[in-house]
């Protein structure tokens, strides 16, 4: 329907409205999203989820970091070395800023932190670091309230930070390899493009993250 235009009485098939082209095939969708993907605002925006994931838990840190990893597979764009290179900065950032935070106030400061599971967490974030700094920093960096609980601790036990930070760096940029990877390996073996891609690995990220949830609870309980 419309795949073609009249000129002069005639039907051209090399004349054809520009509604009559993309739009019907199906690409403006897909090529609209890809240029959102490959924008640089999507790394600025990710950059901003993973670092605000720091202190709350509930913002998409670890589904945007795979979505982009999704991305930068199916599109080419962004590249994945930036994916997980502004991931692991800004995951690092924040858990840094978590430690400053329990360094300077302490871990009593605020309500939820006196509530049984805020009291749960951290103390349970204590004797962990008691038992291996090393270990907990960098498991932790996967489950989102432990992370928080373990870097509030850290600081507010005053964990030597020329100790801390390498361990926090190594923690992040781990993390930030297995969340691209998780998305680029979808976007390799999924036909479809970052239409099939992204979606996929946002719901492939938010279940493993369910899990680890449960698999930790599991343990401490």
């Amino acid at each position: 329907m419309f795949t073609g235009c009249w000129s002069g009485g005639h039907r051209s098939a090399s004349r054809r409205l520009p509604f009559t082209l993309a739009v019907h095939a199906g690409t403006v969708p897909t090529d609209l999203f890809a240029d959102a993907l490959a924008s640089p605002w999507s790394l600025a925006v990710m950059s901003l989820l993973v670092l605000g994931d720091a202190f709350v838990v509930v913002i998409p840190g670890e589904v945007a970091v795979t979505a982009l990893g999704a991305a930068a597979v199916a599109t080419g764009a962004p590249p994945l070395w930036a994916v997980v290179l502004c991931a692991a900065a800004a995951a690092a950032l924040g858990d840094a800023c978590c430690y400053l935070v329990g360094r300077l106030v302490g871990t009593e400061r605020w309500r939820w932190m006196r509530t049984p599971r805020g009291r749960h967490a951290l103390d349970g974030a204590r004797r962990r670091l008691d038992r291996g700094a090393a270990t907990v920093l960098f498991t932790a960096r996967f489950v989102p309230f432990a992370r928080l609980a373990v870097n509030l601790v850290a600081g507010a036990s005053h964990l030597r930070p020329v100790r801390y930070f390498p361990l926090v760096a190594v923690a992040a940029t781990g993390w930030a390899v297995y969340q691209a990877a998780v998305g680029a390996l979808i976007a390799a073996v999924l036909p479809g493009g970052p239409l099939v891609a992204v979606p996929v690995s946002i719901v492939v990220a938010v279940a493993l993250g369910l899990a680890l949830d449960r698999l930790t609870a599991r343990r401490q309980g």
